[in-house]
């Protein structure tokens, strides 16, 4: 599939089940997520790699925050904070590094972030994969971020759901151009 159509076709993916990409199709997702924009060449991001059993784990740290978020949570809902990462085969955490410069803000660091995940998703879906960017309040809890091992200077800018559709991908609705692009003349 070339970049054109990877863009044009690309929707979020909620259902995934195996195989999760081989680590040749990560490590060239990898290689796109690297080649965003990135000013300065500060390098603002980083990821995790999580799959197989470190899922279920992952699945304990979320019910962890839940539960010290709320001491009186409900059996059901600390379940389904269990098994939120076991909805697909692999979860790629996108970390922003807030490196200090004084020629580029911190919204740079977040963009750059984003850019090298969409880079990271565009790749995998033309390389026959689907994926799901999600974030929520787990994405900004404390005890999350200390269990991923994250630094202080350190946030998640997403957990990316990457495995294999698991139905097809719904027809993408073309937006007009025209509806968001207009020439400015001063």
């Amino acid at each position: 599939m070339d970049a054109i159509d990877a863009i044009l076709t690309r929707t979020s993916q909620g259902k995934l089940m195996a195989p999760a990409p081989s680590p040749e199709v990560l490590q060239t997702a990898f290689a796109c997520a690297l080649r965003a924009p990135d000013h300065r060449v500060l390098r603002p991001w980083r990821y995790l790699v999580i799959q197989g059993e470190a899922l279920a784990r992952l699945g304990q740290v979320f019910e962890a925050a839940q539960r010290a978020a709320d001491p009186a949570l409900a059996e059901q809902a600390a379940e389904r904070a269990r098994k939120m990462p076991l909805r697909a085969p692999m979860i790629v955490v996108a970390i922003t590094v807030h490196r200090q410069d004084p020629k580029v803000p911190d919204e740079e660091l977040l963009l750059s972030t984003g850019a090298a995940v969409q880079n990271f998703m565009l790749a995998l879906r033309a390389q026959g994969f689907a994926s799901m960017w999600r974030t929520g309040p787990l994405a900004h809890d404390a005890h999350v971020k200390e269990s991923l091992g994250l630094a202080g200077d350190e946030s998640i800018s997403g957990f990316i759901y990457v495995g294999t559709a698991a139905a097809e991908p719904r027809k993408v609705t073309p937006l007009p151009v025209s509806d968001h692009v207009a020439d400015w003349q001063g």
